[in-house]
């Protein structure tokens, strides 16, 4: 019972305490390149946790992250063409019992001693697969757009009442925008 009660504060607390936003992320460098099945997405992503993040995270509460990337064909006569659209996404935990956070991208986990080196490789993204040889005809224009956020959605019900509104909770890179030329060299 006590230790129910005590969960209950800690939550109120995550909840009432107020911290500043500070929300400098963004996306530094992203290009699409060819590799041998297709073309791959290569980026940096630049983002802080700040301090009501990273306690929630002690805390025992997961922090889901989600990389979004979209190329579309323009088109004069009719809708811009959706050509790829993918998702990462990112689970990031601490567990207290080891002492150690754990990253959890699709079905593939890492164990990190500090937090430092579980954020930085999420915040390089090498060799995403975006889609094959034959999804794009070379050389003609493409508009790529990708954006990095920290996905409030899977926060447990209670903290997604307190987040709306609330830039602390926030981690959003926004659409960074560049042009695509397959089988040209990357452009930005």
């Amino acid at each position: 019972m006590a230790e129910a009660l005590r969960r209950l504060l800690l939550v109120a607390f995550l909840v009432v305490t107020p911290a500043h936003a500070d929300d400098d992320s963004r996306i530094a460098y992203a290009e699409i390149v060819p590799a041998e099945d297709g073309y791959v997405l290569n980026a940096d992503v630049a983002f802080d946790l700040n301090q009501k993040l990273t306690d929630a995270l002690a805390h025992g509460l997961a922090l889901h992250f989600v990389a979004e990337l979209r190329v579309e064909r323009p088109r004069w006569y009719w809708f811009d063409e959706t050509a790829a659209r993918r998702r990462i996404e990112y689970r990031l935990a601490y567990h207290a019992i080891t002492r150690r956070y754990r990253l959890t991208i699709g079905s593939l986990h890492w164990s990190f001693d500090l937090l430092e080196d579980a954020v930085h490789t999420m915040q390089r993204i090498r060799n995403w697969h975006v889609a094959s040889t034959a999804t794009f005809t070379p050389g003609v224009r493409h508009e790529a757009e990708l954006r990095f956020f920290h996905d409030t959605s899977q926060l447990p019900k209670l903290f997604q009442l307190s987040v709306v509104g609330n830039g602390n909770w926030e981690v959003d890179t926004g659409w960074m925008k560049w042009i695509f030329l397959p089988g040209m060299a990357a452009s930005q």
